[in-house]
């Protein structure tokens, strides 16, 4: 029920940066290894100011107002995305305000591509100190009236994609021993309606890839929130026709969030190592109504 971002289809691997030459990515890799041991993860206590941060999704809705909002509180922010429009658009904005930005143009449903855009990052910026996996996709529909292919492009991308993104990242963040990884998902995670089965499908994977990852990286330093929220307004509705329309009622009493409002929340919930985090609030009363009474919380979903 969150804003899954989804851009035209074009793929293309390219990086704004002018960091191609080896001595100059040399000199960011001893820049970037001095800020990690002046400026470590800690729990509770995270740094934003001069963190590197890569955040997926980011030309439009939640991703484009967290990139813009790590980017206020000092940070370097690296977007990730398939619309290079957009990304060449945003990345500019923000690099006119003084703050530093990147832009790398990616198709996440690619794991090959992913993999090389992710060692031209590590190359360039060094592991990031937050990985934001942010990209989703995907229309509610009914099973009947989802394709194979459809319900295969769901599970790529957020799941796929943030797995493989995150693999890729995982190396140099324990290398240095801190890390912090946010994966954003619906509350479609912990709630279930009629008509968006494939879609349901791909966010619980997100919630169970969120839990494993965390107690897989016990004690590493590195640390993992899962963001959950309900409707955010979004281009994810122009960009997914008849999927609005499939909104249970119980949902559309509750006003939408903002991309802005979703981008506090991931920050606020890094600063504070927050392992979950659920937006709007009434969602929290939702699961607690599932885990006690499913039964009657299905039929409300379902009204």
């Amino acid at each position: 029920m969150y804003d899954a971002n989804v851009e035209p289809n074009e793929f293309c691997l390219r990086s704004e940066s002018n960091t191609s030459l080896a001595d100059t990515r040399g000199a960011n890799l001893r820049k970037r290894a001095e800020i990690d041991e002046t400026q470590p993860v800690s729990r509770g206590n995270m740094k934003l100011d001069g963190a590197v941060v890569v955040i997926t999704g980011a030309s439009s809705g939640i991703g484009e107002a967290t990139a813009r909002m790590f980017a206020a509180r000092g940070a370097e922010v690296i977007l990730l995305a398939r619309n290079k429009a957009r990304l060449d658009a945003i990345t500019a904005e923000i690099k006119s305000g003084g703050r530093k930005a990147s832009r790398y143009v990616l198709d996440l449903s690619d794991p090959q591509a992913t993999a090389v855009v992710a060692r031209s990052i590590a190359l360039d910026h060094g592991a990031p100190d937050i990985l934001v996996n942010n990209a989703g996709a995907g229309r509610w529909l009914s099973i009947t009236d989802t394709s194979v292919e459809e319900a295969a492009q769901m599970i790529a991308v957020p799941y796929l994609a943030a797995f493989n993104l995150t693999r890729e990242f995982l190396g140099g963040m324990r290398k240095r021993g801190s890390g912090y990884i946010v994966n954003v998902t619906s509350v479609a995670s912990q709630l279930a309606w009629p008509r968006a089965v494939a879609y349901i499908a791909a966010r619980r994977a997100m919630e169970g890839f969120s839990a494993a990852l965390r107690a897989d990286l016990h004690g590493s330093g590195i640390y993992v929130t899962l963001a959950m929220f309900g409707t955010v307004a979004s281009p994810y509705w122009e960009n997914n026709p008849g999927s609005k329309e499939h909104l249970p009622k119980r949902a559309r009493s509750i006003s939408p969030l903002t991309p802005a409002e979703a981008a506090t929340t991931i920050v606020t919930a890094i600063e504070k190592n927050q392992p979950m985090v659920v937006k709007p609030d009434i969602f929290r009363l939702f699961f607690l109504l599932n885990a006690l009474f499913p039964k009657q919380t299905e039929a409300m979903m379902g009204g």
